[in-house]
């Protein structure tokens, strides 16, 4: 038998029937636009390796000119926002630990003296270095900006002191990870990361599928009730998650070398409340999906503001207050914090309480929608 030629015609009608189709199924259109607006949004505006404006306190034992003119040239280079004035050393303590600020400037006892003097003193820059990719600019800065700040003041006499190496030394103190190691910061955050991907999708997908081929309706005609299947089929994934966290905490232990400072048991708390967010999430989108590609691409449109907006990949103090305004609401964004303040500077519950409630909140509000939406569904 002949084959048939390519016809013009025919061509077209499966061109309109696949547009048709694609009209039809609305949601799969609106992600297909929006994936892509949302990727060049973020890319394009959110995203920032060079952080500014980064909240630092101040520790001064030397009211002097000089200290002031040194405190207004950070403020005037953009990358140092002062916050507060610390006032001993317990209280930069706090501050560093709880994430509050970013740097910490000491100027010493004597320095305008000993600065005339010609002995270099020395200048103390304590840093949050849980995230080596948010200080290394400001940290250059800073050095470039010291070789000449004083320059208006030092006159007469005193030029001499402008020559290199410069009339101050610098001390840099990394906390909670000293040797910048960019591993200390990402393979915990990985935590965070797999348990979003994995809870969200498998999720929805499963519940999805169960509603596609008609299972769940069998089930639930069952004498188990919906709350008894719903947690019945959570359960297993809970489980799951736990199995996951446990294998990347031993592997960054082991393998990595990346401390563990704080309670495992009371990560572990956490851990569940976070599992269950993500888990309301998918119940969620199995609830608006009409099929598994729709639950899927629902999820990458989650996920995607996740992992971008939460400050895994990009310093979270580099986006713009809009984008970061977003990365409060997802749960990832306060589960990075808690999972790294507890594993690199041993924070405890009074730490992590202010990055513990908003994840509960959400938990509360997604399960919520999702139970009420799935009840709508079934009827």
């Amino acid at each position: 038998m002949r084959r048939r030629q390519f016809h013009p015609r025919r061509f077209w009608a499966v061109v309109v029937k696949e547009f048709i189709q694609m009209r039809r199924d609305r949601l799969t259109f609106a992600m297909m636009v929006g994936i892509p607006i949302l990727q060049l949004l973020l890319f394009g505006f959110a995203i920032n390796a060079d952080p500014k404006h980064l909240p630092t306190a101040v520790l001064c034992a030397d009211p002097s000119r000089f200290s002031r003119t040194l405190v207004q040239a950070l403020r005037t280079s953009e990358y140092f926002r002062f916050v507060c004035e610390a006032g001993n050393e317990a209280a930069i303590r706090d501050l560093l630990r709880r994430g509050e600020v970013q740097f910490v400037v000491h100027i010493p006892a004597g320095f305008e003296r000993d600065l005339l003097r010609g002995e270099r003193p020395r200048l103390l820059l304590e840093a949050d270095a849980t995230d080596p990719a948010a200080t290394g600019y400001a940290v250059m800065a800073l050095n470039t900006l010291l070789t000449t700040v004083f320059d208006r003041d030092l006159t007469g006499s005193f030029q001499r002191l402008r020559a290199a190496p410069g009339p101050v030394e610098l001390r840099l103190h990394r906390h909670y990870n000293p040797e910048n190691r960019t591993q200390f910061n990402i393979v915990p955050g990985l935590m965070g990361v797999v348990l979003t991907m994995t809870m969200v999708v498998i999720t929805a997908l499963a519940i999805t599928r169960e509603r596609e081929r008609g299972t769940m309706e069998n089930l639930l005609s069952t004498p188990a009730r919906p709350g008894e299947v719903m947690i019945g089929k959570l359960v297993p994934y809970i489980l799951v998650g736990y199995l996951q966290a446990g294998l990347i905490l031993l592997i960054a232990r082991f393998l990595f070398e990346v401390p563990a400072l704080g309670s495992i048991p009371l990560l572990g708390v956490v851990m569940l409340i976070f599992i269950a967010a993500n888990l309301a999430v998918g119940i969620t989108f199995s609830t608006i999906a009409q099929n598994q590609l729709q639950a899927m691409q629902m999820s990458f449109f989650f996920f995607l503001p996740s992992i971008l907006l939460s400050g895994f990949m990009f310093p979270f103090r580099g986006m713009p207050v809009w984008a970061q305004a977003i990365g409060e609401v997802l749960p990832l964004t306060h589960f990075l914090r808690i999972v790294r303040g507890i594993l690199l500077k041993g924070n405890g519950l009074g730490e992590i309480l202010p990055e513990l409630w908003p994840i509960s909140l959400f938990l509360v509000v997604l399960l919520a929608i999702g139970i009420h939406r799935y009840r709508m569904t079934l009827d």
